[in-house]
């Protein structure tokens, strides 16, 4: 389970773009509990949208006449500007542009976008179906709740198959799957669109009109707009959240993590994902990596399946933006990945090295997490947490043969015996005496990892 946080999504329908909170899952009191910012009246719950972050922020500042005002970090997010409460990529659900999706092949991006919004989507609907609780024995027409559609629409094989990636989609089952999944959307999305539509309040609770809401065109823009007005007025948080990480998590400030150098990596999905078809065929990817003393970029491959990065005799080369390591890789100077053979197409693209978010590691978010479980918020947090990080960590160790890297993730270790298992029972929560243990390790492991890393201008 994952600790309390309130995250800012974006919900696109009917050509307009509205702006909301989500808190994912979390337990309290033994109990496991989900929430949209919203509330319920005449046995109807309803999602609040805005139609800008400021006018969400204004919301929060202001009332507590909602669904998330007794949640743990609701005292964070009231006081939270425009900029901490704009969406990331990763929480922009366009539910108007599935049928397109469901058109594409389905690559990495297509099968994640889709995955997602039909994820967010049920989630909705679980929260706020208010039909009452029914008997198990009941056959199907007697228990049918507010969201018939979109159960039925979730209950598709092919739908649950996004859940496996795009692996699910390769060859000619995998093909006739994808089809499957756009059988299933011709069928029911409209069905599971007006089912929703009944539950948005396109009001912002009574603080906004319809008219004000932006076309789904012009949503990102007027986000910038935002931004600079609030800069303008001295109302923008000093340390703003790096990309990725607008979620306000219970234990820690607004933007979760404060990093030295941070990431600044911004990019919309479908560049990143343009970018990756020209890196995924050259066999070198972007990486991000985020340690106490910064973040940066760099380039990853295999060679006989053991990991190599861009740098010399052990060390990783990092830059601060992506343009910065194009113009490294345009140079001249040796290292580790010229004699790679497609590095001659690297050096002369003009494709900007953005990282994917499969390979963005934040090795600091765990040490913080594991702080805080120490401290005594045990339950919250799910060995799912070790999985990326200690993937990243493994192979910068390969690449600069730390030994004691190795050492530390060991199967007999304790360390080794969490990550096996996050992948063998990855709902286990984390109990405050095994993060007591596993910190000091973990902080040791990040510090020599930290050790390879150079900075480059």
């Amino acid at each position: 389970m994952a600790r309390p946080s309130i995250v800012p999504i974006a919900l696109t329908v009917d050509d307009r773009t509205g702006y909301t909170l989500w808190a994912p899952p979390w337990e309290e009191d033994g109990e496991e509990w989900q929430a949209f910012l919203g509330t319920t009246e005449d046995d109807t719950a309803k999602v609040h949208l805005f139609p800008s972050p400021a006018a969400l922020a204004a919301f929060c500042r202001s009332r507590t006449d909602h669904d998330l005002s007794d949640h743990p970090v609701w005292p964070i997010v009231a006081e939270l500007g425009a900029a901490d409460l704009t969406p990331d990529d990763d929480h922009r659900y366009d539910l108007d542009g599935v049928y397109d999706i469901a058109a594409e092949n389905p690559d990495r991006w297509a099968v994640e976008e889709l995955a997602a919004t039909i994820d967010i989507v049920s989630r909705l609907a679980e929260c706020l179906d208010t039909s009452p609780e029914t008997d198990e024995d009941l056959d199907d027409a007697e228990a049918e709740g507010q969201f018939e559609a979109v159960a039925e629409l979730v209950a598709k094989p092919e739908i649950g198959s996004l859940g496996l990636g795009v692996e699910a989609f390769v060859g000619r089952s995998g093909e006739d799957a994808w089809l499957g999944v756009g059988g299933a959307l011709d069928e029911l999305w409209e069905d599971v669109v007006e089912e929703l539509s009944e539950h948005l309040d396109w009001t912002g609770a009574g603080t906004a009109a319809v008219d004000d809401y932006p076309a789904a065109s012009e949503a990102e823009n007027l986000d910038a707009d935002d931004l600079d007005e609030e800069e303008a007025d001295g109302d923008v948080v000093a340390d703003r959240a790096p990309a990725g990480a607008s979620a306000v998590s219970a234990g820690g400030a607004p933007g979760v993590r404060t990093i030295a150098r941070g990431s600044k990596l911004t990019s919309d999905p479908a560049a990143v994902a343009a970018a990756a078809e020209f890196w995924e065929a050259v066999g070198i990817l972007p990486v991000e990596i985020v340690v106490p003393e910064g973040a940066g970029v760099t380039l990853r491959c295999y060679v006989d399946d053991v990991a190599r990065f861009l740098g010399k005799d052990g060390e990783i080369y990092l830059f601060d933006t992506p343009t910065e390591l194009a113009r490294f890789c345009a140079g001249t100077e040796e290292h580790d990945l010229t004699e790679i053979a497609s590095w001659a197409d690297v050096a002369d693209t003009q494709t900007p090295p953005l990282p994917a978010d499969q390979d963005r590691y934040d090795l600091t978010e765990l040490t913080e997490v594991l702080k805080e479980v120490a401290d005594g918020a045990a339950g919250l947090v799910d060995h799912r947490a070790f999985a990326q990080p200690v993937e990243g960590v493994r192979d910068f160790a390969e690449y600069a043969g730390l030994s004691r890297v190795e050492e530390l993730l060991a199967p007999a270790s304790p360390l080794g015996r969490a990550v096996a298992r996050g992948e063998r029972e990855p709902d286990a929560t984390l109990t405050a005496p095994d993060a007591a243990v596993l910190r000091p390790l973990w902080d040791e492991l990040v510090t020599l990892v930290s050790g390879t890393l150079v900075f480059r201008d």
